[in-house]
């Protein structure tokens, strides 16, 4: 099993640290679902029983229609489910027009003329919905990418308070016993080009998040307890004259270095390191080759920060932070590489899907290939782990089951008739699958 991080994070009102070190079932099983890919933010969950075939009538305990817009996935605590949205209120032809004059990419985007970012709580036990709260209105938003949303950034949550992230749009504080919203900050702005991306983390007292744009890269903290601004430290990596391969999307992950905890931060050429307390650089690594716009998270063990580069010449790098103060590259992989989806470390095995839908496994020491093969259909959702099966869903609505080892297995295909953006959350024996426009509750209904 692999390796976890050490970050502080809080579940039904009980601290909980999880390290980087082998974690048992039953630790998590008493886990919520807290963050963007689970409990330790890998990609793993404790859940057990979970149906491996699904379709629109088989194994759906409920299916909810959502509101709005966004690819954020399910945080859950008790018998509640959170989720952010966009209500979206597009812009005049003649409008959109004018304002995509200063648009210097050539992706295809959405203008609008107002967007109302919101956070909505759903009854985890009937599918409805039980709070809908407006959290920040934006008049004229920057445009975002048509494979994007307004609400991509997953919460965090943190003793029993939700920390919602929408880039440069603002960041708010819920209440999520008394459903009040406690702090709005919308103090910090970077031009997002395709909107907003990377998920929040919480460590100590601080809201931990990257704004990584085409005008201006800096990564930010947060008072967790007043939003006020607590430290702000930009990108040093030298980086290339166009904006547009200045941009990322990436979240940050807390790792054990040297004996102490510190911020990995992936960003466009470079990855770094940061001190929690005062989000002072502590080492930084060049990529080697162009990569930029990036949006997997990194995945950590064996010693190893696993990291893809994005845009550019992808590639996956390996760095070892165990035999030095700071991590060094040990080594490099750079075919059929995701721009999108993360990684998934499960044992000795390292899983990843292109956007384009080929299944690559590596060896997590060496890096060697150990099978590739084609899924199908195009990927935004990262991949996940549990109950003995990897997981992965692509936009055309088909989850694939595969059993891990060093021998492809495909165990089912499951398909919903609508696209699948977010990465799935999956506590006690249900999956919450998150589409397009509705949020199942996916579990073996067999007696």
């Amino acid at each position: 099993m692999p390796l976890f991080f050490r970050g502080q994070i809080r579940l039904m009102a009980i601290a909980t640290i999880f390290a980087f070190r082998t974690v048992s079932s039953a630790e998590l099983l008493d886990s919520e679902w807290p963050q963007w890919r689970g409990p330790t933010g890998q990609g793993h969950a404790a859940a057990i029983g979970l149906p491996k075939t699904w379709d629109e009538t088989t194994n759906v305990l409920w299916k909810l229609k959502t509101p709005g817009r966004g690819w954020s996935s399910p945080i859950i605590i008790g018998n509640q489910i959170w989720l952010t949205t966009a209500i979206e209120y597009p812009a005049t032809p003649e409008e959109a027009e004018r304002r995509l004059q200063s648009n210097t990419g050539d992706q295809p985007v959405t203008l609008l003329d107002q967007v109302e970012l919101k956070a909505i709580c759903i009854d985890r036990e009937k599918g409805v919905i039980v709070h809908d709260l407006p959290l920040i209105t934006v008049h004229e938003p920057q445009w975002v990418h048509k494979l994007n949303s307004y609400a991509s950034p997953t919460p965090f949550l943190d003793n029993g308070r939700l920390y919602c992230q929408f880039g440069a749009f603002g960041t708010a504080c819920i209440d999520t016993a008394s459903a009040k919203v406690l702090w709005v900050n919308t103090d910090l702005k970077v031009m997002h080009e395709n909107g907003p991306g990377g998920s929040p983390i919480v460590i100590d007292d601080f809201v931990v998040f990257h704004l990584d744009g085409s005008d201006q890269q800096f990564i930010a903290a947060l008072d967790k307890n007043t939003g006020r601004l607590a430290w702000k430290t930009e990108r040093s990596g030298e980086m290339r004259a166009n904006p547009q391969q200045k941009k990322s999307y990436g979240t940050p992950l807390v790792v054990e270095i040297g004996g102490k905890p510190q911020i990995v931060s992936p960003a466009s050429d470079w990855v770094y390191g940061y001190a929690p307390e005062s989000g002072r650089e502590l080492w930084k690594v060049a990529y080697g080759q162009l990569g930029f716009s990036l949006t997997p998270r990194p995945v950590v063990g064996h010693g190893m920060i696993y990291l893809i580069t994005g845009f550019g010449k992808g590639q996956l790098l390996a760095l070892n932070y165990k035999e030095s103060q700071a991590p060094a590259i040990a080594w490099r992989f750079n075919r059929g590489t995701p721009t999108i989806p993360s990684p998934l470390l499960v044992g000795d095995e390292l899983y990843f899907v292109s956007d384009t839908g080929v299944l690559t496994c590596l060896d997590a020491f060496s890096g060697e290939e150990i099978y590739r093969e084609r899924l199908g259909g195009n990927f935004s959702s990262s991949p996940w782990y549990a109950d003995g099966s990897l997981f992965f869903s692509n936009r055309e609505g088909t989850t694939y089951v595969i059993r891990p080892g060093r021998t492809f297995e495909l165990l089912a295909e499951n398909f919903l008739p609508e696209a699948i953006y977010a990465t799935p959350a999956a506590v006690g024996r249900a999956i919450f699958l998150r589409t397009e426009t509705h949020l199942y509750r996916i579990q073996d209904k067999s007696p």
